[in-house]
C-alpha cells in the first residue's frame, strides 16, 4: 500500500512538471499561432497631434490659441485624449523543420476586436482613481494577415481621464506622474480560436509647457 502511494505521488509530480514545461504555449490558448506585438507607440493629443513615439508625455491641459475666440493673448485651456498605435503580426507555434518552415495560412488570420488599457506606476502605487487612471476597454477592429503585419490604432488615454483623479490635480500642482500603460489586444482566428497579446508603453502625465 505504501509503495503504491509513493508511485502515485511520483506520477502526479511528473505530470505537473510536464504541464509546467509547456509554458506559454499552453497558456496562450488553442490557436496555432502567436500574436506578436512588434511595437506600441503613442501620439500626444492636441493641435500638433500626428507624431507617434515609443514613449509619451501626456499633457493634462493644453492652451489652444485657435480658432476664435482663442488667441495668443487669451488661450483656451483644452483637454485632449492621447492616441496609440501598435504593429501586430503572426508567428506559428510549430516553426517546422529547417529548410521547410511552417507559414500561417488564411485560416490563421486573426481579427482583433477588443483592446484593454490599464496603468501602473513605476513606484508601485497602483490604486485606480487615486494613483493611476482607471483601466478601460475599447473596440477597434483590424485583421492581422497571415504573412505580413498590420497597424491598429486605439485611444491610449481618454480625455475624460484628465478630468478625474489623479490626473485632474496635475493641472495645478506641478507634479509629474510616471506610469506604464499595459495594452492587451484580444482577437480570434478564422476558425474560432481566441488569442491575445499584451504590450506596454511608458507615459509621463503632467502639465507640460505649451
Amino acid at each position: 500500500m505504501t509503495r503504491m502511494r509513493i508511485i502515485n505521488r511520483i506520477v502526479v509530480t511528473v505530470a505537473a512538471v510536464a504541464a509546467a514545461s509547456c509554458g506559454d504555449v499552453v497558456r496562450s490558448g488553442r490557436a496555432p499561432v502567436f500574436l506578436v506585438i512588434d511595437s506600441v507607440q503613442a501620439s500626444r493629443g492636441g493641435p500638433t497631434t500626428g507624431t507617434f513615439t515609443s514613449t509619451l508625455s501626456s499633457d493634462v491641459i493644453t492652451l489652444v490659441t485657435t480658432p476664435a475666440p482663442c488667441t495668443t493673448d487669451n488661450p483656451c485651456p483644452t483637454i485632449f485624449g492621447d492616441s496609440g498605435q501598435a504593429s501586430l503580426r503572426l508567428s506559428p507555434k510549430d516553426i517546422g523543420p529547417a529548410g521547410a518552415p511552417t507559414t500561417p495560412s488564411s485560416n490563421n488570420e486573426v481579427t482583433i476586436t477588443q483592446i484593454h488599457i490599464s496603468y501602473r506606476r513605476t513606484d508601485g502605487r497602483n490604486t485606480p482613481g487615486v494613483d493611476v487612471p482607471f483601466a478601460f476597454d475599447t473596440a477597434s477592429t483590424a485583421t492581422v494577415p497571415a504573412a505580413s503585419a498590420v497597424t491598429i490604432g486605439f485611444p491610449l488615454v481618454r480625455n475624460t481621464a484628465k478630468e478625474e483623479s489623479p490626473l485632474v490635480q496635475l493641472k495645478t500642482n506641478g507634479v509629474i506622474v510616471s506610469t506604464i500603460a499595459d495594452v492587451t489586444f484580444y482577437g480570434r482566428d478564422q476558425v474560432g480560436n481566441d488569442i491575445s497579446a499584451t504590450g506596454s508603453i511608458g507615459i509621463a502625465f503632467g502639465n507640460f509647457g505649451d
